[in-house]
């Protein structure tokens, strides 16, 4: 038996840049605050909330194929603009 328990597994991560206008970035801020929790950790849930609530983006979802690229590693970067 172990003495010490492993950490639990962490999910990968990818890193997204991306503009916010000022008022979305210090309301993410706040919003990470008032959680105290990192504001990728709002992002993540909040795309999460969206992606499983819009029945019409499942329904699209479901019909595309599966050829899309995925990152393949830990780091790898989108640049949206």
């Amino acid at each position: 038996m172990a003495v010490l328990k492993a950490p639990p597994k962490q999910p990968k991560t990818t890193v997204v840049q991306l503009r916010l206008d000022d008022e979305v970035k210090t309301k993410l801020a706040k919003y990470a605050e008032y959680l105290d929790c990192s504001p990728s950790y709002v992002v993540t849930e909040a795309l999460k909330l969206v992606y499983r609530k819009d029945k019409e983006f499942q329904s699209w979802l479901s019909g595309q194929q599966h050829g899309d690229h995925s990152p393949s590693s830990k780091g790898e970067s989108f640049h949206w603009n």
